[in-house]
């Protein structure tokens, strides 16, 4: 099946690809249906892709990237929720913002999405930890990170999940 978005045109996927928020992103409750796209051209971000709206899409890291706790606590009604028994069967991305200046770009570590792999049901929690910010700075710590770890890939552990869309291969442009 093919999606359109505004970011990077039509994309062809399989419904195995879906990712299903049954009550919606905080926001965009309407919004039921979205995958994960790898964008070649991007070493950093995934993007959560809309399957539904071409113009909603997010950028999303993986806590641990940028020194966040990865294993927050979500509660029975959370995992019922994403047909998970306990948090080992679940993976944590949060939604990062990323404004005109990107030294400012924040976070969300306030409500992660939590994704069932397995079943490809996910869920943004709402975490009742009053320590975690909605908006966290994180451009010092992925610049940290690639400082040190010049030769890593930042989303190297996504491809792990087989979770995510992978965009074909763009050709470079003469002159760029």
């Amino acid at each position: 099946m093919e999606i359109r978005t505004s970011r990077f045109g039509r994309v062809n996927i399989s419904e195995q690809d879906m990712i299903e928020f049954k009550e919606g992103l905080l926001g965009f409750a309407a919004l039921r249906n979205f995958v994960f796209i790898d964008d070649p051209q991007d070493d950093i971000f995934t993007w959560l892709q809309s399957c539904e709206d071409p113009n909603v899409a997010f950028p999303v890291l993986e806590p641990q990237l940028f020194g966040a706790d990865s294993t927050f606590k979500i509660g029975p009604r959370d995992l019922n929720q994403i047909g998970a028994e306990s948090v080992e069967n679940c993976v944590f991305f949060n939604i990062v913002t990323i404004p005109d200046d990107p030294t400012n770009m924040t976070a969300n570590l306030k409500a992660p999405v939590v994704l069932n792999v397995n079943k490809k049901l996910a869920r943004q929690c709402v975490l009742q930890n009053n320590k975690l910010a909605i908006r966290e700075p994180i451009f010092a710590k992925l610049q940290q990170r690639v400082v040190q770890n010049p030769g890593s890939k930042i989303k190297s552990k996504m491809d792990d999940y087989n979770v995510t869309v992978r965009l074909p291969e763009r050709p470079a442009q003469p002159g760029v």
